[in-house]
């Protein structure tokens, strides 16, 4: 029998402390996005440029995830989540100082430093979350923590695009470092128990090779583990350019609201879906032994929504909305099944590494999405709505394909026969 959320986080103290910090992190991180976007458009008027922030964001998170998960099964991975918080810190504070076009440059890699110091963050948690809660209560707590993150998202850009648009964008770097601050004191007290692998010692670089190996052998060793770590890129090679680029450029065009706050806007409504999907996944997909059909689907039917969403755009804007909280539930219900059945099936000693690989496929495929997106607009004139329309039918393609391929059904069948 399924607990509830209330009687849950009752029960759960260090649960509770754990998932508050990552709340308070997660809201000044879209405080910064949207003020980003802003700065970004405001002294180049660039939608390439815009492109190429996501891009450089998703291709720094992707390419160093295979040393973070190594260093996430060998050292605390509390520390790593608190390091990564701390230095984010002046990094945030640093975008004080763009004043001007030619500060693009150093604005977009401060930005990608500070997404790689968040895979840190993430690959930390997400290893560490089977640690803190029993294996019965891993869908709720993923649940609550992708809807958390959702929450966050809808309060981080709405409040973001209102202060930017009231006080200015140095306002919001200044709270988004003190989130970062509140987030590390909040964690600094917490004992997170983890089994460390015995042979992950020795000296970091010279054994680094082998340590990462050792979880892509992990993965492509078992089939069913080796499809589920593609399940979020599958979305991400359409949805990247569709969420990061195309939804951003139709939140700046909406007539009668500032650009600030029309990204806002859009943003809302994404994390409203995402926060939806997991809470209704948890509540209709009950049997998990169906759950790696459904994440191909779920994939296609945020292409589905995503194409009206196109449509839609010249549109009345709350049916808009709605068909972006629609696609965003479908994409937030995939990543919490293929989230929570990882976490299942890898053990300990070994998740950091997998959940590394997981963010690493993720991360390429978003660059990709991206720099696409953001091409295509900027020297081909793509109309917003004909980009959406476009990319959410490689969405649809995608989540068929991936629902089609089923190496795992396969290997179960080799091993009836032998």
């Amino acid at each position: 029998m399924q607990q509830g959320y209330i009687s849950f986080f009752r029960k759960n103290s260090k649960f509770r402390r754990f998932w508050f910090a990552s709340v308070v992190s997660w809201i000044g991180e879209w405080f910064n996005t949207i003020a980003l976007f802003f700065l970004i458009l405001e002294y180049s008027g660039s939608e390439f440029l815009l492109g190429i922030l996501f891009s450089v964001r998703m291709a720094l998170f992707a390419i160093s995830q295979p040393i973070i998960g190594v260093l996430a099964d060998r050292f605390n991975r509390k520390k790593l989540m608190i390091f990564s918080n701390v230095v984010q810190i002046g990094l945030a504070l640093s975008f004080l100082f763009v004043d001007g076009e030619e500060d693009m440059w150093w604005l977009i890699f401060i930005s990608g430093l500070m997404m790689l110091l968040h895979g840190f963050y993430v690959t930390a948690e997400r290893a560490a979350l089977p640690n803190i809660v029993d294996d019965e209560d891993l869908l709720i707590a993923n649940a609550i923590d992708s809807a958390s993150w959702s929450a966050s998202l809808c309060i981080g850009a709405m409040l973001g695009g209102i202060v930017v648009s009231e006080w200015g964008t140095d306002v919001a770097f200044i709270l988004d470092s003190f989130t970062f601050l509140l987030g590390a004191i909040i964690l600094y007290p917490m004992k997170i128990p983890q089994k460390i692998d015995e042979k992950l010692k020795g000296p970091i670089f010279s054994t680094a090779f082998q340590n990462i190996k050792t979880g892509w052998d992990r993965i492509s060793s078992d089939p069913r583990l080796l499809r589920l770590v593609f399940a979020k890129s599958s979305w991400n090679l359409a949805g990247a350019g569709l969420a990061g680029v195309f939804l951003v450029l139709a939140g700046g065009d909406l007539d009668g609201y500032g650009a600030a706050f029309g990204f806002g806007l859009f943003f809302f409504a994404r994390g409203v879906g995402t926060g939806i999907g997991p809470l209704v996944a948890r509540t209709l997909f009950k049997d998990q032994t169906k759950w790696p059909s459904l994440i191909g689907l779920l994939v296609s039917l945020s292409g589905v929504f995503y194409f009206f969403v196109g449509m839609s755009l010249n549109m009345a804007l709350p049916i808009t909305i709605a068909l972006i909280i629609l696609a965003h539930a479908a994409s937030g219900a995939n990543w919490v099944l293929s989230t929570v059945l990882t976490q299942m099936w890898v053990e300990d000693e070994v998740r950091g590494r997998v959940f590394s690989m997981d963010m690493l496929i993720l991360g390429a495929s978003a660059a990709l999405s991206t720099t696409i997106a953001g091409f295509l607009v900027e020297n081909y004139d793509l109309a917003l709505d004909k980009g959406m329309m476009i990319f959410s039918l490689i969405m649809i393609s995608s989540g068929i394909i991936f629902t089609f391929w089923r190496p795992d059904l396969k290997a179960d069948a080799d091993s009836n026969l032998s």
